[in-house]
């Protein structure tokens, strides 16, 4: 059973371990937004810039909070911090909720900067609602959030949990439509889009970036990315251990 008392204490604990860490604070918040900036400059075309821009809002924070998550808990795991956490009354779900509520914050912060940053100084033109655009980009920080959670559960070390990036993230930048249009792969590549989620943030940005109303489609691409990121939970939380071997 879930209880939200025990998700907020552990966010909170969470998010005081961050406030004393500035290193890791940094690389979540001034990363993504610095990585915008140096691809306008790269780009030198505020037209270039909004044609890319849209995809990679998605993509920077979702490949940060995939690679900050997975290690931390595994950090945790190894250090004996989640067996003393998991002798208490404390579900798994409550603990990977807590996680997940302590980066969604994180998350939100990290996305405002980096939306605000494109959007004020850098030029990103956005047809769309600026609402519909953060909820995608926080959407997708916490569908990196949960899948580094999952991921967690299966590394015996931080590097092993590292090396679960080509397996999990690379493979959906390189098929979600950022490089080539999904529509222009082959039929397999085409397929096996259809099927992770980061093609869907990335549909959804583009189409908020491109058209000013909220439609069907945009709606159903972004419970298909929180469906996944709560699906992802559950199986963490099914596949958790208390300690690593």
């Amino acid at each position: 059973m879930n209880h939200p008392a025990m998700t907020a204490a552990t966010a909170r604990r969470i998010l005081t371990q961050l406030r004393h860490d500035p290193r890791t604070v940094a690389l979540l918040l001034v990363v993504p937004t610095a990585l915008m900036v140096l691809l306008r400059y790269v780009l030198d075309s505020a037209v270039g810039f909004s044609v890319v821009a849209p995809a990679l809002l998605g993509v920077f924070p979702f490949t940060i909070m995939f690679l900050l998550t997975s290690v931390s808990t595994l950090r945790e795991r190894t250090g004996g911090t989640l067996e003393r956490l998991m002798a208490l009354p404390l579900g798994k779900l409550d603990l990977l909720g807590g996680y997940a509520l302590a980066f969604g914050a994180v998350a939100v912060v990290q996305v405002v900067l980096a939306t605000g940053v494109s959007v004020l100084w850098l030029g990103l033109s956005v047809a769309g609602p600026l609402w519909a655009l953060l909820l995608i980009t926080v959407l997708d920080a916490l569908l990196g959030t949960a899948l580094g959670l999952l991921v967690s559960a299966f590394a015996r070390t931080e590097f092993q949990a590292v090396q679960f990036m080509p397996v999990v993230v690379l493979p959906q930048i390189l098929l979600c439509g950022l490089f080539v249009p999904r529509d222009s792969m082959s039929r397999l590549l085409n397929a096996l889009s259809d099927v992770l989620p980061l093609s869907y943030a990335v549909d959804a940005l583009t189409h908020v970036t491109h058209f000013a109303e909220v439609d069907g489609t945009l709606v159903r691409n972004m419970l298909i990315v929180a469906g996944c990121a709560g699906l992802a939970l559950l199986i963490g939380a099914a596949t958790l251990r208390r300690r690593t071997p």
